[in-house]
C-alpha cells in the first residue's frame, strides 16, 4: 500500500516530533514543512522546507493530508482553518509507541505522541495534542484544539474544553472540567469534589 503523502506546516520542535512519528507509523511519508521562520530550501530530519505558512494553497498537488504541528492552541486553530481552505484533508498522526484504545474517537488534525495513552472511549477533538508519557483515560474528552503536555494527565470523564491547555505535569482528578482557553500552569492539579 503506498505511504500517504504528508506536509507539516510547522518545523519547531513540535513539527519535528509529529514529522518524525508520522514517518515512524509507516503510514507517512513526510513530503514538506512549512515555517515562517526557517528560509526555503533548507533541510530538517531530511525533509526540505518548502516555504511560508501563506503558500499552504501551493502545494495541494504534492501533498494528499496536512497536519498543523504547532504547540499554541490559537496559532493551530487559524492554520487549520486556512488548510481546510486550500482543500487539504487533514492528518491525524499516532507515533507507534503510543497506546490508543480501539473505542477512542480521535479528531481529524489530531497528534499522538510517544508513549501517550488514550483509553476506552475517550475522545479527542479536531487538531489536539497529547504530548509524550501524557494519558487521556477512559471516557475523558479533550475538545477541539486542546493539548495536554508533557506528562499530562486526564482522568476518567474529564473534559478538557475547546483550546485548553495542560502544561507538562499538570493532572486533572476524576470528572472535573477545564473551562475552554484555559492554562493549567506546570504540574497543577485540578481535585474532584
Amino acid at each position: 500500500m503506498a505511504k500517504i503523502r504528508l506536509l507539516v506546516v510547522g518545523a519547531g520542535g513540535h513539527g519535528l516530533s509529529v514529522a518524525e512519528a508520522a514517518e515512524l507509523s509507516s503510514k507517512f511519508v513526510v513530503v514538506g514543512f512549512l515555517d515562517d521562520l526557517l528560509p526555503a530550501g533548507e533541510s530538517i530530519l531530511g525533509v526540505t522546507v518548502l516555504g511560508p505558512v501563506a503558500s499552504i494553497a501551493g502545494y495541494r498537488a504534492i501533498a494528499d493530508q496536512a497536519i498543523v504541528a504547532i504547540g499554541n492552541n490559537t496559532v493551530r486553530e487559524k492554520l487549520m482553518q486556512q488548510l481546510a481552505a486550500a482543500g487539504f484533508k487533514l492528518a491525524t498522526v499516532v507515533h507507534p509507541r503510543a497506546i490508543v484504545s480501539p473505542s477512542a474517537v480521535l479528531g481529524a488534525g489530531s497528534a499522538v505522541m510517544a508513549g501517550a495513552i488514550v483509553g476506552t472511549e475517550a475522545r479527542l477533538g479536531v487538531s489536539s495534542i497529547v504530548n509524550c508519557g501524557a494519558v487521556v483515560d477512559h471516557h475523558a474528552n479533550v475538545e477541539d484544539f486542546g493539548h495536554l503536555g508533557v506528562n499530562a494527565s486526564m482522568s476518567g470523564g474529564t473534559v478538557l474544553e475547546r483550546g485548553a491547555w495542560m502544561q507538562a505535569g499538570a493532572a486533572l482528578g476524576y470528572g472535573v472540567r477545564v473551562a475552554a482557553g484555559e492554562v493549567l500552569l506546570p504540574g497543577a492539579s485540578r481535585e474532584s469534589k
